[in-house]
């Protein structure tokens, strides 16, 4: 840091410094990504360098308890009031349950690995800092790329749902509040001004207190759960046996298909690994956070699942305001308006966690420079990063203002599976190489392994987008079993957790990439295609900016470490004596590593 307090500068960004240092840096740009696919950083670097680049360090208030809440908060939302009706009317029927089981089983098998690389590598971050440590920059920048798209998508598509659900809390359709514009294009025609305001509150607490937000988040939640109790057991008094009668009318396909679409309405448990660096007890508060959050939510969706075709046959379910519709439908027109407040509250809660988590996002990748470095900076009264909250609620606001729901759930699908399958590789990489620990041979054939296995989910995939047989599928899960079996056989572990591990590896991560992949193939074509784009755009972006930031910082860290490594050796020379600011830093680095 310099003189002043300020991280930021510390570091100089050479290639950005004048046009002739840019256009040197451009002509070098294909040696530079061969660096950065290839450099990985460290969790020490993570945990010290990087965080020095906000200026201020954020408050450790959280517990295990704000944790749960911020889990059942950041995900109980939009994706079971909206998206449980359409499904079960046009894809899975009573079945819908068992979509929610296959995405709730998806969704914690990546919940164990988000929970162990949390509990060793606590900072905001999150998946971004997972994957920089262990896949490299290029993947981290593309991984962190989707993670931003994921929340400013799924923000966008809560906020939405809030406007319908405030219209039918006001006894109006649920279009009601909604402006059509002829003059745009279909699918972005009804802007949404509600969604923009509501966007705009959650914006303001969120930067006023993370402690605060948490408070905010626990009132709302336990409101919101006394709601889906009544749902709950008021509905399965008014429950038909018969409406179950026909319960796979899609059959399997239409199952897991809805399971692809329905992973939305889990979205939003890895916000609270982005709240480690804010956690007092990360080894003991984030398992217990994570997981119990995780298991509460998929046992309260199978129950809303199974009450909602109890109560009215799946062909007749709403799409748009399915409980609602449902409870009118029996004769409570009364209850409709309870069901509305409690989605309202459920969907503010959701804004607000991913509004928390998001910022954190956004702060760890301008720690790394990738982004500009002012995004970074971490208000020192409140201890929140204001900057990112802004930036990112803006984005957010300014999707939900002009795009359908439909187009932003399928979208926020793909990014979100693709990202849970790059965390679960990221570990299977961090349990079994460690440089100087893994032999070459080990290396490939660890190599090997992880190839296989992620060759047969690909097919799996795309064997189930393309063909309704099974027998396929024997020869898929055999290839994948075999490169499982292989890694757990043929390749040595090179590093233990050392507070809190993920059980049965290599098994359960290389499940949760099979499950994750798998699922992708349930996705519709036109979903990939703005997929792509998205990509492109990363892809853009890195090469031109992002690679020529982080091979900068990259080299100015080395830089730095080998200052340190010298003034120590001074030091060493002459018995130790010293006064200057590199030998403290690098006295404190050490202590660091050995906490750790």
């Amino acid at each position: 840091m310099d003189e002043n307090g300020n991280g930021n500068s510390a570091i100089k960004m050479e290639s950005f410094h004048s046009k002739s240092n840019y256009g040197r840096a451009l002509l070098q740009t294909p040696f530079r990504l061969m660096d950065r696919v290839t450099a990985r950083s460290m969790d020490i670097t993570e945990l010290v360098e990087v965080k020095k680049q906000s200026d201020h360090e954020m408050k450790k208030t959280l517990t295990w308890w704000d944790l749960i809440w911020f889990g059942m908060g950041g995900v109980i939302g939009a994706g079971i009031f909206v998206f449980t009706g359409l499904e079960a009317r046009t894809n899975a029927g009573p079945a819908v349950v068992l979509s929610y089981v296959v995405s709730g089983l998806s969704a914690m098998l990546s919940v164990f690995c988000y929970t162990e690389f949390a509990v060793e590598i606590p900072v905001a971050g999150g998946s971004f800092a997972y994957l920089r440590v262990e896949l490299g920059d290029f993947v981290a920048f593309i991984g962190a790329g989707n993670i931003l798209l994921e929340y400013v998508i799924g923000g966008a598509a809560v906020a939405r749902s809030w406007t319908s659900y405030f219209a039918t809390l006001c006894n109006q359709d649920s279009d009601k509040f909604l402006i059509r514009v002829n003059g745009l294009a279909d699918d972005y025609n009804e802007l949404d001004p509600i969604a923009v305001a509501v966007i705009a509150i959650i914006c303001l607490i969120a930067i006023f207190s993370t402690k605060g937000s948490s408070r905010l988040n626990y009132i709302a939640s336990i409101v919101h759960l006394i709601v889906l109790l009544f749902i709950i057991i008021a509905g399965l008094t008014k429950a038909k046996a018969q409406n179950y009668s026909d319960f796979a009318p899609f059959g399997p396909r239409g199952i897991f298909k809805s399971a692809a679409v329905l992973f939305f309405a889990y979205v939003g448990f890895d916000a609270v690994s982005t709240m480690a660096e804010e956690t007092k007890d990360p080894g003991k508060d984030i398992p217990i956070g994570l997981v119990g959050s995780m298991t509460i939510t998929t046992l309260i969706y199978c129950m809303l699942a199974v009450t909602l075709c109890l109560m009215q046959n799946y062909s007749q379910i709403d799409k748009n305001a399915p409980f609602s519709v449902a409870f009118q439908a029996v004769g409570w027109g009364w209850a409709k308006y309870i069901v509305a407040a409690g989605a309202l509250k459920g969907m503010t809660s959701v804004l607000l966690v991913g509004a928390v988590g998001q910022a954190r996002y956004l702060t760890h990748i301008a720690r790394t420079h990738m982004l500009p470095a002012w995004l970074a900076r971490v208000n020192p009264r409140t201890g929140t990063p204001i900057n990112a909250t802004v930036l990112m609620l803006a984005a957010t606001a300014v999707i939900a203002f002009f795009t359908k729901l439909h187009i932003l759930g399928d979208l926020l699908s793909i990014s979100t599976l693709f990202l849970f399958a790059l965390v679960a590789l990221a570990l299977l990489v961090r349990r079994y190489y460690a440089s100087g620990v893994t032999t070459k041979w080990n290396l490939m054939k660890l190599v090997a392994c992880v190839g296989v296995i992620v060759l047969a989910s690909a097919a799996s995939a795309v064997y189930w987008a393309r063909s309704g047989r099974w027998f396929g599928y024997a020869i898929i899960v055999g290839v994948w079993l075999v490169g499982t079996m292989g890694m757990w056989v043929l390749v040595p572990e090179a590093k233990k957790p050392r507070v809190w591990g993920v059980p049965l590896v290599p098994f359960l991560p290389s499940a949760s990439i099979g499950i994750n992949i798998f699922l992708l193939g349930s996705i519709d074509k036109a979903s990939f295609v703005r997929f792509g784009m998205w990509s492109g755009v990363l892809l853009v972006y890195y090469l031109f900016v992002g690679l020529h930031a982080s091979y900068d910082v990259a080299k100015a860290l080395e830089e730095k470490e080998k200052q340190k490594m010298t003034l120590l050796k001074m030091d060493e020379e002459n018995n130790g004596v010293t006064n200057n600011s590199f030998s403290q830093s690098g006295m404190e680095t050490c202590k660091v590593g050995e906490e750790l």
